[in-house]
């Protein structure tokens, strides 16, 4: 497993030309007017990971398989969205299902691209964005809520749950704050979550910037900045133009390219990063004469749990997990030098698995 990631925004602030190139294809529209992209485009992406291809070239391994990021961009939201205006609540449903909400925000002048509210302020970008989102919630939650409340009332304890979560996430809502900001008990946060809110989902801020900005940022890029500081939210600076430019060279290509630019690596992988921390998520590895391969866990899974990701009879039979650490691996060069020198350890099953664990799995079943 990988991650999914859902990318909103106004209509021209350069969100399907970013999709384009993160995912590498055309599949998304990119004109200069609103509701160019009809359905919601989704892409997969590899992550970028050195240490896979090294432990595969240890490992002798036939193949190579990097975990995945999905894409799903949804058409240009505008003021009134929620409502149906200009089509844009036919596509907030489409990201329901994500693990977080990247908000592309346009942080570039251009005469020749013009902006739905007239002007460019991508502050007032994120709000829009925000409201919008909010007032889906508000839809969606107050819909479902006298069919909860009918439950309640006859003794429904899950439904009671329920309810009291929904109405803190209302009360919220109402006030103009997203559900995010919930103080919701651990215990309950696998329920609220199931409550599919937009505005409970993490986010990201994208600010789309011009090539001349794009190693520092600039005016319009720092309000985002300040705001994400408040938030204790994350915020990256891209140029669309430059990740497209970069879709179409080769790969010795793409470095000189960014280094005339004084950038160290492509948009996506600073992307990938950001979502990677946002959600607090790791990568184990496993490798072997068939395949080296790369998985994403959230951090504080047990070793029994990552087990599951890679298959469920895994996790049913687990009996051990022979575990290196990615440098030892390395240094050893490979799992019997690492065990050689004593450096593979025998993880029981409620193991915490650390980001660059190679790890070989026992079960029986």
């Amino acid at each position: 497993m990988g991650f999914k990631c859902g990318i909103v925004g106004l209509p021209n602030v350069g969100k399907s030309t970013l999709f384009n190139a993160l995912t590498q294809t055309a599949a998304a529209q990119a004109e200069n007017y609103p509701f160019c992209t009809i359905e919601p485009n989704v892409g997969d992406v590899a992550v970028p990971d050195p240490r896979l291809n090294k432990i595969a070239a240890i490992a002798r391994s036939t193949t190579i398989v990097p975990t995945r990021l999905t894409f799903v961009d949804i058409a240009g939201l505008v003021r009134g969205a929620s409502k149906g205006e200009g089509l844009g609540n036919q596509f907030l449903g489409h990201i329901r299902e994500v693990d977080a909400i990247a908000y592309v925000l346009r942080c570039f002048e251009d005469p020749d691209v013009s902006h739905v509210e007239g002007r460019i302020d991508p502050m007032a970008d994120a709000d829009t964005i925000e409201t919008e989102l909010m007032l889906a919630d508000l839809e969606s939650l107050e819909g479902r809520a006298a069919g909860l409340e009918k439950r309640a009332k006859g003794n429904d304890k899950d439904a009671k749950k329920l309810l009291a979560l929904m109405n803190q996430a209302l009360t919220l809502l109402r006030q103009g704050v997203p559900a995010r900001r919930a103080d919701i008990p651990n215990n309950d946060k696998k329920a609220f979550k199931e409550l599919q809110l937009l505005t409970a989902k993490p986010v990201l801020y994208v600010c789309n910037i011009d090539e001349a900005s794009a190693a520092s940022g600039n005016h319009l890029s720092k309000t985002i900045e300040a705001r994400a500081q408040q938030e204790n939210a994350y915020v990256i600076n891209i140029s669309a133009k430059i990740e497209a430019e970069l879709a179409q060279l080769e790969p010795d290509e793409q470095i000189d390219y960014l280094s005339e630019l004084g950038l160290k690596e492509p948009g996506l992988n600073r992307l990938i990063r950001a979502g990677y921390d946002l959600l607090d998520l790791i990568t184990f590895l496993t490798a072997g004469p068939k395949e080296a391969r790369a998985w994403t866990v959230p951090r504080g899974k047990t070793a029994a749990q990552a087990a599951g990701i890679i298959h469920t009879d895994f996790e049913r039979g687990f009996i051990r997990a022979e575990t290196i650490t990615y440098d030892d691996y390395v240094a050893c060069e490979g799992e019997s030098g690492a065990r050689d020198a004593g450096k593979m350890r025998l993880e029981g099953r409620n193991y915490m698995v650390q980001d660059g664990d190679v790890i070989h799995f026992r079960f029986a079943v």
